[in-house]
C-alpha cells in the first residue's frame, strides 16, 4: 500500500478543514500548490464527530492536514464547554493520530489566548500557559494533543486575526462606523492583529520548504508550537483607529469619535488577556523569515477592503 509520505507531487492530497473560516479559506488557496486541496468545513463534516473526522482522513489519505477548524465564540465557550473542547481538543487529537498513522504533516492554529497576559514582554514558546477562559483552555488541549500524537506537526500560536473577509474585528468596525456616531472601543488590552492571509501564506512557505517530488518530510527537529504574529503592538482602541483611517468610504463615515475605554467597561462572559503580545523569533531563526509590521498589513488588508468596495 501506498503511503502518504511515498506519494508523488501531482497525486499529495492537502485536506484543509474549517475551509470556510478566515485561515482556512486563504489555506485553500496558499497550499494550492503543494498538491490538490480537499477543502471541508462544517457543512461537510461534524468536527465535534471524531469517527467522521477520522473517516474523511483514511478516505483522502494526505500527504499534509491544515487544520484551521476551530470553536472560536470565546464568550459562548463559557457555557458550551463540552462543545468547544470537542472541537479545539478532541478533533486535534483525531487528526493528529490519523496523521502520524499515515506518516503525514499535521498544521494546527492556535492562539494568544493560552496564556493570562501578565507579562510585560512578548511570550515565547518556553513560557508556561495559562489561560483565563475555557476558550484559551480548549485550544491549549489541542496543542498539546497534537503535539502529543507523534505525527510530524507544526503548531503556528498567532493573535487578532482578521481579513478582508470573514467575520472578523476590521470588519465590524467597518460595519458600525458607518452606522453609529460615536464607537467605544477597549484600550487596556495590548496584541498584534495578524491578517489571515499573512498566517496561511507563511505556513504554506515553511511546509512547501520540506516538500520534495516524493513526499513532505518535516525534520523532527522542526517539531514543535511557533509564535506567528505580526510584529509591533497596538490597543484594540488603536487598531480600530487605524482601521477608520484607512476605510476607502472614509467620507461615508457616520463616525466621528473613537473613545478609549477599559475593559472594565465593556462587561463579557469571558476574561481577555491585557498583553497578549508573542516572540517569533523561533520562527524567524528556525526558517529564515521576516515577520512585517501590523500597520503595513494592515495597509494590505484595506487594499483589498477598497478593491471589493470598487467591484
Amino acid at each position: 500500500m501506498t503511503s502518504a509520505r511515498a506519494r508523488r507531487a501531482d497525486e499529495r492530497v492537502v485536506l484543509v478543514t474549517g475551509a470556510e473560516g478566515q485561515v482556512g479559506w486563504e489555506a485553500r488557496r496558499t497550499f494550492a500548490p503543494l498538491g490538490r486541496v480537499v477543502a471541508v468545513d462544517r457543512g461537510d463534516v461534524d468536527f465535534a464527530d471524531l469517527d467522521a473526522l477520522r473517516a474523511l482522513v483514511r478516505t483522502h489519505r494526505p500527504a499534509v492536514i491544515v487544520n484551521a477548524a476551530a470553536y472560536t465564540a470565546v464568550d459562548r465557550a463559557e457555557s458550551e464547554r463540552d462543545l468547544a473542547f470537542a472541537i479545539n481538543a478532541a478533533a486535534p487529537r483525531a487528526l493528529a493520530e490519523e496523521a502520524e498513522r499515515l506518516g503525514a504533516v499535521i498544521v494546527h492554529f492556535s492562539t494568544d489566548y493560552v496564556f493570562d497576559g501578565t507579562k510585560e514582554t512578548p511570550y515565547d514558546e518556553s513560557d508556561e500557559p495559562s489561560p483565563l477562559n475555557v476558550y484559551g483552555e480548549s485550544k491549549l488541549a489541542g496543542d498539546r494533543a497534537v503535539m502529543s500524537s507523534g505525527a510530524a506537526h507544526l503548531v503556528f500560536r498567532t493573535s487578532w486575526v482578521y481579513g478582508a473577509r470573514g467575520h472578523n474585528f476590521l470588519r465590524t468596525m467597518l460595519q458600525l462606523s458607518h452606522e453609529r456616531d460615536t464607537l467605544r472601543v477597549v484600550s487596556d488590552q495590548i496584541g498584534a492583529p495578524t491578517p489571515a492571509r499573512l498566517l496561511a501564506a507563511i505556513c504554506a512557505q515553511v511546509v512547501g520548504r520540506h516538500a520534495g517530488e516524493d513526499a513532505v518530510t518535516l525534520p523532527e527537529s522542526r517539531w514543535g508550537v511557533y509564535d506567528a504574529v505580526t510584529r509591533g503592538a497596538t490597543s484594540w482602541h488603536g487598531f480600530a483607529q487605524r482601521i477608520l483611517a484607512l476605510d476607502p468610504r472614509r467620507s461615508e463615515q457616520r463616525c466621528r469619535e473613537v473613545v478609549a475605554i477599559p475593559s472594565a467597561e465593556y462587561q463579557t462572559a469571558a476574561r481577555r488577556p491585557a498583553r497578549s503580545l508573542l516572540d517569533v523569533g523561533k520562527l524567524e531563526r528556525t526558517f529564515g523569515l521576516r515577520m512585517p509590521d501590523w500597520e503595513s498589513q494592515l495597509e494590505l488588508v484595506m487594499a483589498d477592503v477598497a478593491e471589493a468596495a470598487i467591484g
